[in-house]
C-alpha cells in the first residue's frame, strides 16, 4: 500500500501570461498592386528562352571538349571539307598515293600506285586514273585520320592515314589499284 505523504502543498497561484494574445492592428495606408504589363512578361520569357539556350550549348560545348579528345599524340584529324581535285582546298587528291591533308603534302603510306601524269603506257594512265578515282571515294567515305611519319623503302617521308580506322595504303592494294612499296619501282604496263 501506498502511505499518503506528510508534505503539504499549498496551492499555487497562476499568475496571468504577460504575452498579448490579440495582436495590434497597425493599419497603413493602401498598397496599389499594378497588374504586370504584357511587355514585360514579354521581355522576360526572351531573357529566360536566350538564358536555357545558352546553358545548353555551354553544356553540349564543355561536354564535346572533354570527351573529344583524340588519345593519339601523332594522330590529326582532316577537316570536314571533302576530298577532291587540287584545284583548291586544304583537303585534295594529288595523285593515286599523294594526297593534300589540311594543306600539307602527304604521300601514304603502305602503298605505289601507278602515275597517270607522266606514263610510260596508256595502261599506267588509265590505272592513275582509276586509283584517283577510288582514292577519293574512299577518303569521303569516313572520318579521316592522320598518323605518324614513316620511312618508305625509297628512304622518304611517308604518313600514316586511315579512313575510319582502315588503312588507306592497305586497303588500296587489297582493291588492285595500288603495290606494296618495294626498293625497286613497279612496271606498270609489264601486266
Amino acid at each position: 500500500m501506498i502511505k499518503p505523504s506528510k508534505i503539504r502543498r499549498q496551492p499555487v497561484a497562476v499568475r496571468p501570461s504577460r504575452i498579448r494574445r490579440d495582436p495590434l492592428l497597425v493599419q497603413g495606408p493602401e498598397k496599389k498592386v499594378e497588374p504586370p504589363s504584357p511587355e514585360r512578361d514579354i521581355w522576360l520569357g526572351v531573357a529566360g528562352v536566350v538564358l536555357f539556350a545558352m546553358a545548353v550549348v555551354t553544356v553540349t560545348v564543355g561536354l564535346s571538349v572533354i570527351t573529344g579528345r583524340d588519345d593519339g599524340a601523332a594522330a590529326e584529324r582532316a577537316s570536314v571539307e571533302r576530298f577532291g581535285s587540287c584545284e583548291g582546298g586544304p583537303n585534295c587528291v594529288i595523285d593515286g598515293d599523294t594526297i593534300r591533308i589540311a594543306g600539307e603534302t602527304v604521300d601514304i603510306a603502305g602503298m605505289v600506285a601507278p602515275d597517270f601524269r607522266s606514263t610510260q603506257c596508256p595502261e599506267e594512265k588509265l590505272r592513275g586514273v582509276e586509283a584517283v578515282q577510288r582514292l577519293t571515294a574512299f577518303l569521303n567515305s569516313g572520318s579521316v585520320t592522320s598518323g605518324g611519319d614513316v620511312r618508305g623503302p625509297d628512304g622518304q617521308p611517308r604518313r600514316k592515314i586511315a579512313v575510319d580506322g582502315r588503312d588507306v595504303g592497305a586497303a588500296m592494294v587489297k582493291a588492285g589499284l595500288a603495290r606494296e612499296p618495294t626498293s625497286t619501282p613497279p612496271d606498270w604496263c609489264a601486266e
